[in-house]
């Protein structure tokens, strides 16, 4: 089912997350991440996911909070784009939602959980979209944006926070 999406399905700015999903099907992509990262975090303490590897960075709770943030927005993206709606999307600041996020004052297990939630809706979303909805194209940050490139935007967001969370995080442990 996966085709890799083309620089022309998706804005500049997201297209580096394109980038880093291998090849393969992208459900199984899905759900072998959602493992990964639930088996990765659930080694962590509370007081872990409290260490931020520099004065002014998130913690490891914000930055798992952020990406589970950031998938909800994509699949809303997706969800507009595969039900044909022409109207532009809308971009956030992910600096606001980090500042008015719940993520610093929860457990760590409520985090992990609020993340298997969510994706277990975005797989949901995904398993049920009629292959033409995949190549549909809507309107984003001044550019055009598939379906399939809005999936793999999230994969990749998702891959790039897991690699700075193994470098600069969990290395200091």
């Amino acid at each position: 089912m996966f085709e890799r999406p083309t620089a022309s399905d998706c804005p500049p700015a997201p297209w580096k997350y394109v980038q880093l999903v291998p090849e393969g099907d992208l459900l199984e992509i899905y759900e072998r991440q959602r493992e990964e990262t639930k088996a990765l975090l659930s080694g962590l303490t509370d007081e872990q996911a409290d260490f931020r590897y520099a004065e002014g960075k998130w913690s490891i709770r914000q930055v798992v909070g952020h990406f589970t943030d950031n998938e909800r927005v994509w699949m809303y993206r997706l969800l507009r784009i595969a039900r044909n709606d022409p109207q532009e999307l809308p971009g956030y600041d992910e600096q606001i939602f980090a500042q008015h996020a719940p993520h610093e004052r929860m457990p760590l297990d409520a985090i992990i959980a609020e993340y298997d939630a969510v994706r277990a809706a975005s797989l949901t979303l995904l398993r049920h979209l009629p292959a033409e909805a995949w190549h549909r194209a809507g309107s984003f940050a001044g550019g055009r944006l598939t379906a399939l490139a809005a999936a793999c935007v999230s994969i990749g967001h998702e891959m790039h926070h897991i690699r700075i969370i193994k470098e600069r995080y969990l290395s200091r442990f």
